[in-house]
């Protein structure tokens, strides 16, 4: 696993032991996110702060390690 998976890794599980409850959706190759259900402040600020922000590369790969909506 490279840096970039590492963090990238780490950044979706600091998010989800928070608390937040986006899901990745994949489709076409192309991933995003839905949230449907409120989540705490502090998962909320964090994806702000630390995902939200990154380059969309960057934040496509932390997506990637969130639960799937195709799993559900």
């Amino acid at each position: 696993m490279s840096n970039l998976e590492t963090n990238a890794h780490q950044l979706a599980e600091r998010y989800l032991a928070l608390g937040g409850k986006r899901l990745s959706k994949l489709d076409d190759n192309i991933v995003s996110t839905r949230k449907w259900d409120d989540e705490p402040a502090e998962a909320s600020r964090f994806w702000e702060e630390h995902i939200a922000s990154l380059p969309e590369d960057r934040r496509t790969e932390v997506e990637t390690f969130l639960p799937s909506m195709n799993d559900k």
